[in-house]
């Protein structure tokens, strides 16, 4: 799964102190705390998912932030100078609670806007709105921050997501609490998890689709025409294009937009971004 947000108020605080103080002697290496975590099963002082719980937990210390981060194609942001009405509806289309501003230079975080701030405002005259004036502040951290450093972070500050940058300065992603603790305790499925939706528009000039979006959906969405191409899905064409199955990072342009692999295993291609280019 990938998630924006967690409706959670309060992050657990304690979770992976509680973990480490767990063991008495400093481990050497990942093999010496299965040994650990085996002994203490056996000798029944852990059950089964206590030990799942640990053994993830400490590998969270080798574990990066661009490891588990949404990537920077996947996000759905928002601009300060976007029309509030289309803005608004891309919120309810996504029904995540928090959203990343990123200004109008190139890499430039603003803020984030929390949904429910909307809520004194919705039903009121849009003319005169300011996006500018509902946004918090939001972390910014480098891809190479370890996740469980990042964890105590969002404790201490009661904070839920981060921007991610690379180390040019480039915004390359985001990551959550939820993310984290998915490291934790495997998949968290909310009220707004769907495998209904093929393609979803995370920006004004941005999609995410799944790879398996029908071809024919695509050539209506976008007007396009690939008569001849033999291919059924999104994944295909890219296939055809490129004449292998591609990775994640692969690209192929299509006249005014570019497609690329954002998420893939070894077998078959995933979800793809899908990017309008501009003249700007």
């Amino acid at each position: 799964m990938t998630n924006q947000d967690t409706d959670q108020d309060q992050p657990p605080s304690s979770l992976l102190n509680k973990i480490k103080r767990f063991f008495t002697i400093k481990p050497s290496s990942l093999d010496d705390v299965s040994v650990l975590l085996e002994d203490a099963l056996s000798a029944k002082l852990i059950d089964k998912e206590a030990q799942f719980i640990a053994e993830r937990a400490i590998r969270l210390g080798d574990t990066t932030v661009k490891e588990i981060m949404v990537p920077r194609v996947e996000m759905v942001i928002l601009a300060p100078d976007e029309e509030p009405l289309d803005m608004i509806a891309r919120i309810i289309n996504s029904g995540h609670s928090r959203y990343p501003v990123l200004g109008p230079a190139k890499n430039e975080v603003q803020g984030i806007l929390l949904a429910k701030d909307l809520l004194p405002i919705i039903n009121q005259n849009l003319k005169d709105f300011k996006l500018l004036s509902l946004i918090r502040d939001i972390k910014v951290v480098p891809e190479s921050k370890k996740a469980d450093s990042l964890l105590e972070e969002f404790k201490k500050d009661r904070s839920h997501m981060a921007v991610v940058i690379d180390e040019y300065g480039t915004v390359s992603g985001l990551v959550t609490i939820e993310d984290i603790l998915e490291e934790l305790v495997g998949e968290i499925e909310d009220e707004h998890d769907s495998e209904d939706e093929d393609l979803i528009q995370v920006s004004e000039y941005e999609y995410i689709a799944n790879a398996t979006l029908e071809l024919s959906e695509f050539e209506q969405k976008f007007n396009k025409s690939f008569n001849g191409m033999d291919a059924e899905t999104l994944a295909g064409l890219f296939i055809s294009k490129l004449g292998f199955l591609p990775k994640v990072g692969d690209k192929i342009d299509l006249d005014n937009m570019i497609l690329a692999v954002t998420a893939a295993d070894k077998r078959k291609i995933k979800k793809i971004g899908i990017t309008i280019k501009t003249n700007s």
